[in-house]
């Protein structure tokens, strides 16, 4: 393992947010306002921010730059030294992945620690104001979970929340994606990068090429994110809130400008444009490539694609029967009650299931209050999550439907033991190796869950505030990263009641979620470090 090589890939990452931070700032100095073009603290920390992570970042690649190549033995026909790009192996990769998400998040939380520091606005008793809290809001970004420790989001300046939103819209696909579209050199360990950082359990993506997939893979999510945005100024929303929203719906996040989330939009179109893309974000970028083609027959075969929807349709029916059901009133996220007619039912079971199932954690009512059949069906489907190959986070629905058919199937061996069925995904046979990857995962994922749960009552064990459904449904909303869960996590509720040590271990819960466990664990086994060295850059015989 290089580590030179690694930290020089942090540093070009460090650049990347700095200049988009930079970016940022820079556009709100320059739109007029009030007072001219002044600064204030909100531009001056995004800028300021920027500054510091380009040099830091610059400083990193400099000094590792020298391990990005290997000198061979030799000299070439100008009696040159003959080199060759370094050869990330797994194990760099797997270390530049996980120290990307951790430091990237300690850049994207700086602006809002400089803000609260300098601003004469900002209350004491702010929670930007705890280096602690600005890194857990960072890393729900980044990592598309949505929990935030804000109790008055609106309160911020509009520049943090567009860059609140833009890190979500960065982490939704996948900023080492990006980083593999737009970065030339890296040779073979754009693919490693690619296959650890994509969502899903095989990310094959498109032909031809690692890079072309990326860029294609990125063309599809800007241009989706320039139609909704579209759609929903045309329905009635403000730019501004058009933009915020866009972003944290792609990605899949949830995060909201206002204190009520989406409460209820400016209209029932504008409702529908952010389901339709709920559903489109949580859906595998390989079948929404495959819709535009125009190869419509191969897509709706595809078995993931179909369960997903079934998923959806059916989560809907079951909640809305819990809550026409009910007598009990359905209340908006904004405290306002309306009577749980038919249609409100359903209106409101579409957007939840859909929020929930797809992981974006938008709210419009507090389904805290709802019947006990529907938060059961909402808590399967945030474990379920969306598809493979998406912004979407949750187990994902392929990797659920082979431990089911995997289950079935064993059950069939033990009444036929001379029956040998082969399982096949979409016409593609699953082999032993990974149906043992799928129900490895799966079951790895719950038990993360009961040790989240404990963990949480643990370090919580002086709070009564802190009930066991709390407990555990915060852990499948950080580990699934989803955001809201049920009780003191619910619907209209945030995490900034919980202590700090309990923050820092639901940023791990996020990060483990979102680099779907192993790429995290794997660091802590003693073996994966042996071996590393300084990267010297030259070569070395086998």
């Amino acid at each position: 393992m290089n580590l030179r090589f690694v930290l020089a890939q942090w540093g070009r990452l460090g650049q990347l947010l700095g200049t988009l931070l930079a970016a940022v700032g820079l556009i709100f100095f320059l739109i007029p306002g009030e007072q001219g073009l002044i600064l204030d603290a909100a531009e001056l920390s995004l800028l300021g921010s920027g500054a510091t992570a380009i040099v830091l970042g610059t400083a990193a690649w400099i000094f590792g730059r020298p391990a990005t190549r290997v000198q061979m033995r030799g000299l070439d026909a100008e009696n040159q030294p003959v080199t060759k790009p370094y050869r990330m192996s797994r194990r760099d990769a797997s270390l530049v992945t996980s120290g990307a998400w951790i430091l990237g998040a300690g850049i994207a939380a700086s602006p809002f620690l400089a803000w609260a520091t300098l601003a004469e606005g900002a209350a004491t008793d702010h929670p930007f104001h705890s280096l602690v809290n600005c890194y857990f809001e960072a890393m729900s970004g980044m990592t598309t979970t949505g929990a935030t420790v804000l109790t008055d989001i609106e309160s911020l300046p509009r520049s943090l929340l567009l860059w609140r939103s833009l890190i979500q819209w960065l982490g939704g696909l996948g900023i080492l994606v990006l980083f593999v579209a737009i970065l030339p050199g890296l040779g073979t360990a754009a693919k490693k990068l690619f296959r650890i950082e994509s969502p899903g359990p095989d990310p094959e993506g498109v032909r031809p090429t690692i890079r072309q997939t990326a860029r294609r893979l990125w063309m599809l999510y800007v241009g989706m994110t320039i139609a909704q945005m579209l759609l929903l100024c045309i329905t009635g929303m403000g730019l501004f809130d058009a933009a915020n929203h866009t972003f944290t719906t792609l990605a899949t996040g949830g995060f909201s400008t206002r204190n009520a989330s989406i409460a209820r939009p400016e209209s029932l179109a504008a409702e529908i444009v952010l389901v339709v893309f709920m559903v489109l974000a949580g859906s595998n970028f390989t079948v929404l490539l495959a819709f535009l083609k125009g190869r419509w027959r191969m897509a709706l075969k595809d078995t993931e694609f179909r369960i997903y929807m079934l998923c959806l349709i059916g989560g809907t029916a079951i909640v809305t029967a819990a809550l026409v059901s009910s007598s009990d009133p359905i209340v908006l996220s904004n405290g306002t009650e309306l009577a749980s007619t038919g249609g409100e039912s359903l209106r409101a079971a579409a957007f939840t299931v859909v929020s929930q199932q797809t992981t974006t954690g938008y709210v419009t009512f507090d389904f805290d209050l709802w019947p006990f059949a529907a938060k059961a069906m909402i808590i399967v489907l945030m474990f379920v999550g969306g598809s493979a190959g998406s912004t979407a986070g949750g187990v994902k629905v392929v990797r659920i439907w082979i431990a089911f058919r995997v289950l079935w199937g064993e059950l069939e061996r033990f009444f036929r033991p001379d029956v040998v069925r082969p399982l096949k995904i979409s016409g593609q046979v699953i082999d032993r190796e990974q149906k043992l990857n799928v129900v490895t995962y799966v079951l790895g994922t719950i038990l993360l869950l009961g040790v989240g749960a404990i963990a949480i009552k643990a370090l919580e064990a002086g709070n009564s505030e802190c009930s066991f459904t709390t407990a555990a449904t915060t852990s499948l909303a950080t580990v699934c990263t989803v955001g809201p869960g049920l009780d003191r996590v619910g619907a209209i509720q945030n995490y900034g009641w919980f202590t700090d040590a309990t923050k820092l271990f639901l940023c791990g819960l996020m990060l483990l979620g979102r680099l779907e466990v192993f790429v995290i664990l794997v660091l802590f086994h003693p073996r994966f470090w042996r071996g590393a060295t300084l990267g010297s850059g030259h070569y070395r015989s086998p």
